[in-house]
């Protein structure tokens, strides 16, 4: 679509796409879409049945990053559901896995899903206008309309099946998909597992989902003014899935959002990585990742850890520099392959509870989590990196905390910069040999360690 700014509205990333050989398409998808109404109870398994309830129409904003030679893709498309938490569309899995999903080809496909990033909600953010992208930009978007969120299942149906590049009306450009993957962080994930347990048993448009960050709770699965139909909380993802599903859970999850009431174990096709030393959001997605290009800075940054500050929205302590976008895109690269007939990522331990409190993570100490997903950040560790503790406005207490260790600590730890870099290489290997650290990400944070001033004389 083209008029009004001269530009999409969405929170994502500043890069030059067609630097990399991408390109941006914003189209307005139109239909009638259907809500749904529940056959029988819905449980804590997950295994919900789901059936047609009533319909309307609706026009909604889908945006694509494709590659422009579309013979280079690796036929698969990242259906991500845009994340309206602010009032606004933002992508932060598109901007935490932007790097790994241009290395392959991919197609990214950022859906509108919600009511809120259309026609927007009374929050506001840092700021900034909360209206949906109507309000964000008239002139562009005055046509879209949105029946409201018992309709957004559906909307995501429809979307995931123009992903396959299939018809005239295809987003992939012409290029044929095989595989589409369903992608979503925090209020998307609450929405994703909703989906996963009601409507995909029936739709069957996805090949693979990567829950990010989900908490305690899902969402409805039909809401006002639409009959209320509410999940329970602690409301599992189903375990009988024949497309495979992967869980990405950070400290946060844990400790903000009651992600511990929900949590389950592997099962044949879901996998759950919990990782150590993470926030829901970070220094990355507040601002790093960005224009990250892949080509190191970004890591430099972030083990720079003095220089991490409360982020835009000036949260009282330094945001949390983990390593949460470098892990996401092995498990979506892993996802993904899974979900192509591939073999399944690996399976990881989970994050330790403490004993005494079992919604709080067990810590060493440094202060860092036990357990998880295990990275240099935590085991080579030059600061404590918490998910929780950053608390002075509504959304800082998503973006954990960073605690830099002093030089006594950093002596206490290591003989010199030397042997700092050395074990920070040895334990970057053992979470690449593992499978949760690609290898463009892992070269980039050994030469991250390498040049750091830690240590150096």
């Amino acid at each position: 679509m083209t008029g009004g700014l001269g530009r999409p509205t969405i929170v994502a990333t500043s890069l030059d796409l067609a630097s990399r050989g991408y390109e941006q398409v914003e189209y307005f998808v139109t239909g009638t879409a259907r809500s749904f109404s529940a056959e029988g109870p819905l449980g804590i398994d997950g295994r919900w049945r789901a059936a047609p309830a009533a319909s309307a129409p609706y026009m909604t904003r889908v945006l694509v990053h494709r590659p422009i030679a579309r013979a280079s893709g690796s036929r698969t498309a990242i259906v991500e559901w845009l994340n309206v938490s602010a009032g606004f569309d933002t992508a932060p899995d598109w901007l935490a896995a932007h790097n790994v999903m241009m290395r392959e080809g991919f197609v990214w496909i950022g859906v509108s899903a919600q009511a809120d990033g259309v026609q927007g909600s009374g929050a506001a953010v840092g700021g900034l206008a909360s209206g949906g992208l109507r309000a964000a930009d008239p002139e562009r978007y005055e046509p879209l309309r949105h029946p409201g969120d018992s309709f957004s299942y559906d909307i995501y149906s429809q979307v995931g099946a123009l992903a396959r590049g299939t018809g005239p009306d295809d987003l992939a450009g012409g290029s044929p998909v095989d595989t589409v993957v369903a992608i979503g962080e925090s209020q998307s994930a609450f929405r994703l597992v909703t989906y996963v347990n009601a409507v995909h048993p029936t739709a069957r448009i996805y090949d693979g989902f990567l829950v990010h960050s989900r908490g305690g709770a899902a969402a409805a699965l039909s809401q006002a003014p639409e009959p209320e139909l509410l999940a329970p909380e602690g409301a599992l993802v189903r375990t009988d899935l024949e497309e495979p599903a992967l869980l990405f859970q950070t400290e946060t999850d844990f400790t903000r959002l009651g992600y511990a009431a929900a949590r389950q174990p592997d099962a044949a096709r879901l996998r759950v990585w919990e990782v150590a030393g993470t926030a829901h959001a970070d220094a990355y997605t507040a601002g790093i990742g960005f224009d990250d290009v892949g080509d190191g800075r970004a890591e430099e940054k972030l083990l720079d850890v003095g220089s991490i500050d409360g982020g835009p929205l000036g949260c009282a302590a330094p945001v949390n520099a983990g390593p949460a976008y470098a892990v996401l895109q092995a498990a979506l690269l892993g996802l993904a392959r899974w979900s192509s007939g591939g073999a399944p990522p690996a399976a990881a331990a989970h994050l330790e509870l403490d004993a005494a409190d079992p919604v709080s993570i067990a810590r060493d100490e440094h202060g860092n989590a036990r357990g998880g997903i295990r990275t240099p950040f935590v085991d080579v560790p030059i600061a404590a990196l918490r998910g929780d503790g950053n608390d002075a406005e509504s959304f800082c207490r998503l973006f954990g905390t960073t605690r830099p260790f002093d030089a006594l600590e950093l002596a206490a730890l290591y003989a010199d910069h030397d042997d700092y870099v050395a074990r920070f290489e040895r334990s970057t290997a053992a979470a690449l040999d593992a499978g949760f650290l690609l290898p463009e990400e892992a070269a980039n944070l050994d030469r991250a360690a390498a040049a750091s001033g830690v240590l150096r004389a």
